[in-house]
């Protein structure tokens, strides 16, 4: 735990994760994940089952929405299958949060990046469909590196593209897979507590959290706060 104040304005380097944290798209990952089903004839799932296996991966996504029926055979076609509609159907409903859009523009003096579990191109497409991809000067997905958040790598590569020290940098997330990233590299990380993962950080303890993406402009731009809320 941080036992000091700390000024926030010295951040240089934000990462965001996507899913729960830029945008909402619960809609669409539940429905790709229920078609999925359906074209396996099984019953559709509960919205909150399907967002409570978001976040690690499509393929995990994939095999936890099919429980038992999910061998490595029927896996293989279920995820070409999700993949498929879910490249159809990724903006049907998906939509940025309140703010997001406004605090993207306030940070723009600030290096921004995202770092998301999802496969890179579609990150791309959904931020591009959305307007908002000028934003940031690195992307990177789960199919980015050989291993997905927690694994620090893809923060320790953003480190490495901006030149920015850990002590520079700071992680945004709705999950606690983000905050664990985040200490994993050595970084200072930040909870949002309105996505779809947001249940999952009362299991950690990030050293800010915020209920609305509009608060982190003012945070870092000189306001100071206790650290570890």
């Amino acid at each position: 735990m941080i036992q000091e104040r700390k000024r926030w304005n010295d951040i240089k380097l934000l990462i965001f994760d996507l899913d729960g944290t830029l945008i909402d798209s619960e809609a669409d990952l539940v429905q790709s994940v229920n078609a999925t089903r359906r074209e396996l004839g099984m019953e559709p799932l509960p919205p909150k089952v399907v967002s409570s296996y978001v976040g690690q991966g499509i393929v995990m996504l994939v095999r936890r929405a099919l429980g038992e029926q999910g061998t490595e055979d029927i896996l293989e076609n279920a995820v070409a299958f999700f993949l498929e509609y879910y490249r159809q159907h990724m903006l049907d409903h998906t939509v940025l949060y309140p703010g997001v859009r406004e605090t993207l523009d306030e940070l723009r003096a600030r290096e921004l990046a995202v770092l998301t579990n999802k496969p890179v191109n579609f990150s791309r497409q959904i931020l591009a469909g959305l307007g908002v991809d000028s934003c940031f000067s690195f992307v990177y997905g789960g199919n980015s590196f050989d291993r997905k958040k927690p694994d620090a790598v893809g923060v320790f590569r953003l480190m490495e593209d901006t030149g920015i020290s850990a002590a520079e940098t700071l992680i945004v997330g709705d999950s606690d897979t983000d905050v664990q990233t985040g200490r994993n590299a050595g970084v200072w990380t930040c909870g949002v507590t309105y996505g779809i993962g947001s249940p999952t950080l009362a299991h950690v303890m990030p050293d800010v959290m915020l209920d609305d993406l509009r608060q982190l402009p003012p945070l870092l731009n000189g306001y100071e706060r206790s650290t570890g809320h």
